[in-house]
């Protein structure tokens, strides 16, 4: 038996939670949120290739934080199972021989739950090595569930075990910290990004958003790319100071956007009639949407160029005008997690562990919450950005 947080279903909760959350964040956390700190069975590692992990720090994604929230789209009910344990950022120890890697190990995780992982035929792009793009996340001897952390069978970070396939593990080298491991997983991710943003040298990029997803998208374009100016759309202060620390060439606030762009790209800016949205003639080359809001998704496309590359990091919300897709002929391009072989030739889970030991990370794990705190975890996590925190994590061993 083990300690876990477990998502279960409730429609209840989940209306409640999406009809009034984000004006009482307070419920969310509360009686409306479809989460409990229970007691459970130990997920099984009883296949080849599968052995047991103790997370020693899982962190908490905005992916969770949606969940929660009731903000994640009902189209990823399909490729859930519950009840399931989130969490998907981890470190951990392996409790059992795995394959080349033995007890005892530290590992991260690259928690897609792949073709390897299920035993079956690799699909089109298991084969090809864009595992993000598995196929058969729903089929195999594993349950339903696009992740580690979305799947009822595995188990997830916020427990106190979970179970996972020796295609999904990176060994931890033994100068790595566990705070800066812990940010391996969002790491890849955000080189997947920037490797996927497909920036020539000297181009023009606009990263809206300066939470952990665009603060790492702002350190993996200046260290992965030839990219020229960065402008990094940031509301807090420390925010602020960590984009220009990540590679930032210039950092302005939600409303200096328009302005901003406008003078450093020589852009021509148009306000349309009754309110309606203001957008430039002319603009960065490359913009990179960090937030997935319908507000962050409408600005990345009103400050793109004509012909210009729209890349959607965050999961996007409903609502936003495709207008400019239409009229200036963008380009946009989805990023989802990771895949174990990028343009680059390279797993992102290598690059990310390499960037992890020389990148300015000191501190940004700012939080730190045993299990039996998880609503305290989730209210700061919810509010991190204003509290100056980058990235909150359960301290399972103290749960």
């Amino acid at each position: 038996m083990m300690l876990a947080l477990e998502m279960y279903r409730s429609p209840a909760k989940f209306l409640a939670a999406k009809a009034v959350g984000g004006r009482i964040p307070g419920i969310l956390t509360g009686p409306a949120a479809p989460l409990r700190l229970v007691t459970i069975n130990e997920p099984k590692a009883d296949r080849d290739g599968w052995a047991r992990i103790r997370p020693i720090l899982s962190g908490i994604c905005g992916s969770d934080l949606g969940m929660v929230t009731g903000s994640t789209k009902l189209y990823f009910s399909a490729v859930v199972s519950m009840p399931f344990v989130p969490g998907h950022e981890i470190v951990g120890e392996l409790l059992d021989d795995c394959e080349d890697l033995p007890k005892g190990t530290r590992v991260v995780m690259d928690s897609v739950l792949t073709c390897a992982a299920r035993g079956v035929e690799p699909c089109a792009g298991c084969a090809s090595g864009n595992t993000n793009r598995c196929d058969r996340i729903t089929v195999g001897h594993v349950a339903p569930g696009l992740q580690t952390g979305f799947c009822q069978d595995t188990g997830g970070g916020w427990g106190n075990l979970l179970v996972a396939h020796r295609s999904q593990l990176y060994a931890v080298p033994d100068g790595l910290t566990d705070e800066r491991a812990v940010l391996v997983e969002p790491l890849a991710g955000a080189v997947h990004a920037a490797l996927r943003a497909k920036i020539q040298p000297g181009q023009s990029v606009l990263v809206s958003g300066a939470g952990a997803v665009g603060l790492f998208a702002t350190l993996a374009l200046r260290e992965l790319t030839q990219a020229g100016r960065i402008t990094v759309v940031a509301k807090h202060a420390k925010q602020r100071e960590l984009a220009r620390a990540f590679g930032a060439s210039d950092v302005v606030a939600p409303d200096e956007v328009f302005r901003g762009v406008r003078r450093s790209t020589g852009a021509f800016r148009l306000k349309p009639d009754f309110g309606a949205g203001e957008f430039l003639l002319g603009g960065v080359d490359v913009a990179v949407d960090a937030v997935g809001s319908k507000d962050s998704i409408d600005t990345v496309l009103r400050v793109t160029k004509a012909g210009g590359r729209v890349v959607l990091s965050g999961m996007p919300a409903s609502g936003a005008d495709l207008s400019p897709v239409w009229f200036r002929e963008l380009e946009v391009t989805g990023t989802y997690a990771s895949a174990q072989l990028e343009v680059n030739g390279r797993p992102a889970f290598e690059t990310a562990l390499e960037l992890a030991g020389r990148a300015p990370l000191d501190g940004i794990v700012g939080a730190r919450y045993p299990l039996y705190r998880w609503r305290e975890a989730l209210d700061h996590a919810h509010s991190a950005g204003r509290l100056g925190t980058v990235k909150v994590a359960f301290d399972v061993r103290a749960s």
